[in-house]
């Protein structure tokens, strides 16, 4: 299965919020969709869900119009939205029943995903009992409480503490490898290149970046190379002493054994490495440095809203 959004466009009054945007997502993968606050993202979001109505622009399923009645949808708010005086189960059922299963099918969705989620304990308690992290596991409970074919999750690890997240992130893993399409929307970088194979960065309303984060991140020069050693005190003069014919600057890390060389020449990282094995310096770890998601997110939003 494959959405696609086509040259969207969204105004309120005189505002432009979205402008021509296009993306794609497919089962089984999930899209990372980026911006600074204000970009864009939630309006994106709210058009998918039929919150909002785009001035132009396509929404396609497989090609053909989507038609949110015959597609099963999760959608995880950042705003969470669960009544804090209900019992769990009772909201997990009413909100299964809500996006159409029957009230058997609610029942036994409701005790299979308080199993999974380690809340079967909490089934009669009010949600306001419970901590901010196991509220939100609750919340998404009740995201994938319809085995939606697309998932939506904006913010989804907001207050977690490392176990917590640790088990979102296998309940989400385990959604992708199922078959779902995955919106995932965050600020925090981690989690986007652990789950995403691709991304779009929102900038001002447009997609300012868009494709698969491998292939972006190789698209950068390849000529910073890092190496891990604990001679870092000896191999650095060796490169600057004998090697500067390729290498352009070195640099070592004040805290860790790190030395890093800016290359004239990307084609010359072979070089260097050879160099050194000569040498029979004692070396843990040579790579070619990319920069992190958040570098690319900052140089293509830096100058936004």
């Amino acid at each position: 299965m494959k959405l696609e959004i086509k040259n969207l466009s969204k105004s309120f009054s005189e505002k432009e919020v979205l402008r021509d945007i296009s993306l794609t997502a497919e089962s089984g993968k999930a899209l990372g969709l980026l911006g600074r606050n204000g970009a864009g993202k939630t309006t994106t979001i709210r058009i998918v869900m039929g919150v909002f109505y785009q001035n132009s622009g396509d929404i396609l399923i497989d090609g053909k119009p989507f038609d949110r009645n015959n597609i099963r949808i999760g959608y995880l708010p950042e705003e969470r939205g669960l009544y804090p005086k209900k019992k769990i189960g009772e909201q997990l059922i009413y909100f299964g029943m809500l996006r159409g299963l029957s009230k058997k099918q609610a029942v036994r969705n409701t005790v299979r995903w308080l199993e999974r989620m380690g809340m079967s304990e909490y089934k009669d308690k009010k949600l306001e009992t419970l901590s901010k992290g196991n509220q939100q596991k609750i919340q998404l409970a009740v995201t994938l409480l319809c085995d939606p074919q697309l998932v939506i999750l904006d913010e989804p690890f907001s207050g977690l503490d490392p176990v917590n997240a640790m088990l979102l992130k296998d309940v989400i893993k385990e959604v992708i490898d199922g078959g779902a399409m995955v919106l995932f929307s965050s600020h925090q970088m981690n989690y986007i290149e652990e789950f995403c194979d691709d991304i779009a960065i929102l900038n001002s309303g447009k997609i300012v970046l868009s494709g698969n984060i491998t292939e972006i991140k190789r698209s950068y020069p390849r000529n910073m190379i890092e190496i891990g050693s604990l001679q870092k005190n000896n191999i650095a003069p060796f490169i600057i002493h004998n090697m500067g014919d390729i290498s352009e600057t070195v640099e070592t890390d004040e805290k860790d054994p790190i030395i890093r060389v800016k290359l004239k020449r990307a084609g010359d990282k072979m070089k260097l490495m050879n160099a050194l094995l000569d040498e029979k310096f004692d070396i843990d770890s040579f790579k070619v440095c990319e920069p992190s998601l958040n570098d690319i997110f900052v140089e293509y939003t830096e100058g936004g809203i």
